[in-house]
């Protein structure tokens, strides 16, 4: 009878290479999935909050609705750019709500640049005005936080006419938290900047990337100058890229930061000084050890007598 054939020893190899993989990729999928529940949940919020429209002021059927919404907040220039559509409803407007029925002014609050006038019968155009913020300071970034006021009063042909005013954002950089600050025939609205969540996290992120980069050239060069290596070209290629694209890393932040602020303080100007003493600590100890006369000329063998 023929012997019968002995089982491959590359199945059961294979096997137990699977069977070693699951330990690493089940937490890795538990990773993954909550990672993308809570990105998937902070975006939902922050969409939440774009959408979201506050509403104060009048509610009487004659008034003037003044639609401000946020286009963007320059925190360097401490000022905010508002969108104002403004629609007199009633017996204020003509053509549903496009021309006022006499001229039309809106006086704003003292941190809102400028006062708004329109012609009567004219229509009516969207306009951007800028408000100055207060409080904070751009070096706190990410973590600066400002506040500033909005309000509107409007006359119509001289006479006072009750407001009602939406408000909204659109800039995804900043969190806006309003609050009504008073009641009446007129709107104002307090104004609470923070940085938005999704930006937090980059920035936050970008700072553990830098620390991590920074530790990584710093083991390297442990390594190359206590195994006297020499002058690893390589390896003093990719030192001297990481020091570069740190800099082109740290440009990427959202919001243009500038120097000096808490980004740079908490990581940027430490990793890079730390890559930099590396890089030179390791060319040094190579240069020093490539003109050692003792390592440069080999032990000769004793010869025998």
């Amino acid at each position: 009878m023929a012997p019968s054939p002995s089982p491959s020893p590359g199945a059961p190899r294979s096997r137990r290479a699977r069977a070693s993989l699951l330990p690493i990729l089940i937490p890795l999928a538990i990773l993954i999935v909550v990672a993308v529940s809570v990105g998937s949940w902070l975006q939902f919020r922050e969409r939440e909050a774009i959408d979201t429209v506050r509403v104060t002021g009048s509610v009487a059927a004659d008034r003037v609705d003044v639609e401000a919404t946020v286009q963007s907040v320059d925190a360097a220039a401490r000022e905010l750019l508002l969108r104002v559509r403004v629609t007199p409803l009633g017996s204020l407007g003509e053509e549903d709500g496009t021309a006022p029925v006499a001229d039309l002014t809106l006086q704003t609050s003292t941190a809102t640049l400028g006062d708004l006038a329109f012609k009567a019968h004219e229509r009516l155009a969207t306009k951007d005005v800028k408000v100055a913020i207060t409080g904070g300071s751009i070096s706190d970034y990410p973590f600066d936080a400002y506040e500033t006021e909005i309000g509107f009063w409007a006359t119509l042909g001289g006479e006072d006419v009750p407001v009602r005013m939406l408000f909204s954002s659109n800039d995804t950089l900043f969190s806006v938290s309003p609050t009504p600050t008073a009641a009446g025939a007129e709107a104002v609205l307090g104004l609470d900047l923070v940085r938005s969540s999704s930006l937090l996290v980059f920035a936050v992120f970008m700072m553990l990337v830098m620390w991590a980069l920074a530790a990584s050239v710093l083991i390297g060069a442990w390594y190359l100058t206590t195994r006297a290596k020499g002058l690893v070209w390589p390896a003093l290629a990719w030192m001297a890229a990481t020091l570069f694209a740190l800099a082109a890393f740290r440009n990427t932040a959202p919001g243009t930061p500038p120097i000096g602020c808490v980004l740079d303080w908490f990581a940027f100007l430490w990793a890079e000084t730390v890559i930099a003493l590396c890089l030179i600590t390791v060319v040094i100890s190579g240069v020093h050890g490539a003109l050692d006369p003792d390592d440069a000329q080999p032990a000769q063998p004793a010869s025998s007598a």
